[in-house]
């Protein structure tokens, strides 16, 4: 594969001594920069990431957009790849990505479709999970707000390929981060001005459990399928909880 010569690797860290050889090794296919940026981990990954050519930045953990907007300064070129340590880009990915001409492209940022694992177990229910991962630093780049990062463009192509998103390594994985993510953006909803109702916590649970088992399809998979789909309804309920107790302590 021909390597494209304009495009830097970006990757936050933190303890990923697993991960971080395949992303890094995965992304050198198609770029000729890598920038990691590590929140002071205590395992191998600084150190495997250097061995493998990437230049490595410690800064303390900005949350998740912050910390992918603080790469990019350090980005020689324009085009930036950002990929998580737990993410690999498809052959097939790779192979648009290479025959890409970004010089002269009429967009400022490409998505991908996402698979998703728990383990070994791909989750139907999550896909296709479109994410923005190829932009020009020089007319976008990451919000710095709330729990999880995003490219903030209007003007991007969807790209027909996909990218794999080893997301948790358990179902006990899924759960702990479950609870955290639905505190931190119970916070941020509330700190943004957004109200809650009495109902909210039911409408929305049940919402969550009917779009990922029936519209999603998860219906079709297996067992694991299900506990995804009670585990999404639990968080989306107990998001609600969290705003209607942080407005009663406003009073």
């Amino acid at each position: 594969m021909q390597m494209q010569k304009n495009i830097t690797a970006t990757i936050i860290t933190l303890n990923e001594e697993k991960h971080i050889r395949e992303v890094i090794e995965n992304v050198q296919q198609v770029c000729d920069e890598v920038i990691v940026v590590d929140s002071f981990s205590t395992d191998k990954t600084v150190e495997i990431a250097k061995e493998l050519g990437a230049r490595v930045v410690e800064q303390k953990y900005l949350g998740d957009g912050g910390q992918k907007a603080f790469c990019e300064q350090f980005a020689k070129n324009e085009w930036i790849l950002s990929i998580d340590a737990d993410e690999r880009f498809e052959d097939e990915a790779l192979r648009v990505i290479e025959e890409m001409d970004l010089d002269n492209s009429a967009y400022e940022g490409y998505s991908f479709r996402r698979k998703s694992f728990i383990g070994k177990k791909y989750i139907r229910q999550w896909y296709p999970d479109r994410v923005v991962r190829l932009y020009d630093k020089s007319k976008c780049g990451y919000n710095t707000e709330g729990e999880h990062g995003s490219v903030q463009t209007k003007s991007f192509q969807e790209l027909d390929v996909d990218m794999l998103h080893y997301s948790f390594t358990d179902f006990g994985m899924l759960v702990r981060k479950a609870d955290r993510f639905a505190v931190n953006l119970a916070h941020v909803r509330h700190k943004e001005g957004k109200r809650a109702f009495w109902y909210d916590p039911f409408v929305h649970g049940l919402g969550a459990f009917f779009k990922g088992m029936i519209i999603k399809g998860g219906i079709l998979g297996g067992l694991h399928e299900w506990h995804v789909g009670f585990a999404s309804a639990y968080n989306a309920y107990m998001k609600y909880v969290i705003m209607l107790e942080l407005q009663e302590n406003e009073k």
